[in-house]
Parts: C-alpha cells; structure tokens; sequence
C-alpha cells in the first residue's frame, strides 16, 4: 500500500469517525458503500470484516469521548448490547452466502427506506419525557453540561429490536447504529443526544461480536486487515471530533444530515 493510498485511507477514516460519531451510525453506513466503489472485486465478506473491524474501533472512541459527556444510558446500553449478539454473529456467519449484487440491493434499498422515514419525521425524541406509562421503564439522566434527560421506553420492545439491529449490522457491515439510532428515538422515544451517545456503547460490544466472527473465518485475509488498520488513526481523530461537535448541533439537522447522507447512498448502491 503506497502513501497516496495511505493518506486517502487515513481522510476516508477522518471523515466516517466524524460523521459517525456525530449521528452515532458508528459509520459504517457510509465505510461499506465506498468500500464497494473502491473495490468492486471484493467480496462481500472481505467488505464487512473491515467495515466492523473499522465501526468497533470508532465507536470504541467515540464511546469513550461521550461517556466524558455522561450522555449514556448504560443500564438500557448493556441490556440491549447483549440482545444484539447473537444476532450480530449469526449476520456474520451468513454475509458470505450472499452474491456482491443481491447485497448491494439489499443495503441500497433498507438505506433508502430508513432515510425517507427520518425525512417525514425530523423531530425523533421530541416527545421524550411526555408519554409516560407506568408499564415502562424510566430513565433519568444529567449529562456533564447540566441537561436534564428523562424519558420511558417499552423494554422488551428494544430488547427484540436489538436482535434484529444486530443481525442486519453484521450481515452488511453497516454497524447498526444507523438503524439502531432512528429506532431508539421513534419507537423507544430516547432524546436524540442520549440515543447517538447510548447507540455508541452498544455499537463497540456488538462490533467486536461481528469481527471476532469473521477473524475466525479469516474473512481479514488477502489485505483486509491492512485496510482496516490504515482506516483506524483517521477513525479514531474523527470519533472525538464527532462527538465534540455533537452537543453543538441541533438534533433535528443531526436527523436531516442522517437522512440526506443515507439517500445518497441507498440510491448510489442501487444504480451501482
């Protein structure tokens, strides 16, 4: 791998830390696609084992930058971190019995339907707090700034979405956070910054899950590893910055900025 190729790969790392971090995706939903124009010759799982190998490492940093910020739910991270696993290694295990354009559709079209839904409704957590039922857990949280968080969710309801988050991030590689993130926000009805912080936590154990699979498949093998390590510095610089910049941004131009991206790329994998 000669310099140029190392400094676009360090910029491409810079660039998915930040903006993954920043919407807590994790990143990988913009890593696989590029990935894919890069080299269309690789294979789906040789894409996928780098991608999560990539999403754990950022979101490893970017969890350790917003615990700083207290901004965690980690009783409700934990809980559903350990639902998305086996999920997670199951995905793994059946990315390789997958053809490269049946998976490119595949990740084209869940991109496209999960940027529209956030288009339609920009304002995810805006209700956090207010529909309380006694039936759900509640959650209490002060961040280092001093925001209040108080919210309440269907428990059993992320627990099986998780499963699900988990099994779609390891069999496309995408991470899950791009799914996981909308979800906590509408269905679960999370604040939109403690979802992104929260979606973080969960992304780093279930990613390692993911690539702990495909290291035992020796999916990293025939250069996988060298692109995935070249990725790494640039991953983790963007994570701190992405989550710096975080508390700056309004929430609803986090989910504007999410959608956009995510149509973008669902329709750039489509016509691929």
């Amino acid at each position: 791998m000669d310099i140029s190729h190392l400094a676009l790969m360090a910029g491409l790392g810079l660039l998915v830390g930040f903006i993954g971090t920043l919407i807590g995706a994790g990143g990988g939903f913009i890593l696989v696609p590029i990935l894919l124009i890069l080299y269309p010759d690789l294979k789906p799982e040789v894409i996928t084992s780098i991608s999560l190998g990539v999403v754990f490492v950022n979101a490893t940093s970017g969890s350790i930058a917003y615990a700083r910020m207290k901004r965690i739910d980690y009783k409700s991270a934990i809980l559903f971190a350990l639902a998305t696993l086996p999920g997670s290694v199951i995905g793994a295990f059946l990315t390789s019995y997958i053809p490269r354009t049946t998976f490119d559709l595949i990740l084209g079209i869940l991109l496209l339907i999960i940027s529209i839904f956030l288009l339609i409704n920009p304002k995810q957590g805006a209700l956090a707090g207010k529909n309380r039922n006694q039936n759900h857990t509640h959650r209490k949280l002060t961040d280092k700034s001093g925001q209040h968080y108080d919210y309440s969710f269907n428990i059993w309801t992320g627990i099986i979405l998780s499963f699900f988050v988990g099994f779609l991030s390891s069999l496309l590689g995408i991470g899950g956070g791009i799914i996981h993130v909308p979800a906590l926000t509408s269905l679960l009805n999370f604040p939109i910054h403690v979802a992104t912080a929260t979606s973080h936590f969960i992304l780093a154990i279930m990613a390692l899950a993911g690539t702990i699979v495909h290291i035992y498949q020796g999916n990293f093998k025939g250069g996988g590893w060298k692109t995935a390590l070249a990725i790494a510095p640039g991953i983790i610089i963007g994570a701190q910055l992405g989550a710096y910049y975080s508390h700056k941004i309004k929430a609803v131009w986090i989910v504007r900025s999410l959608a956009f991206a995510l149509l973008l790329v669902g329709v750039r994998l489509i016509l691929m």
